[in-house]
């Protein structure tokens, strides 16, 4: 079964059950769900309050033609 047993595991749990007791357990839960739920509405509202990415500028369809230079170094 390994190292870690569904035994090994009810063990932890009471220990943690006495140790914090339900009352703290459940105010935990509660206070996580209520962070989680307070981090999805953020984003919900960061992405509502993003402003939209500008249109791509339009091709003209005209050529620039030129030479490019190579510079190079004396040694």
């Amino acid at each position: 079964m390994g190292t870690w047993s569904i035994w090994h595991w009810l063990v932890v749990l009471v220990i943690v059950l006495l140790v914090f007791g339900t009352k703290k357990i459940r105010n935990i839960g509660a206070d996580l769900g209520g962070a989680v739920r307070g981090f999805k509405d953020g984003m919900r509202e960061a992405s509502a309050d993003k402003p939209k990415e500008p249109p791509a500028p339009q091709v003209s369809g005209r050529t620039i033609e030129g030479e490019a230079k190579k510079e190079t170094k004396a040694l």
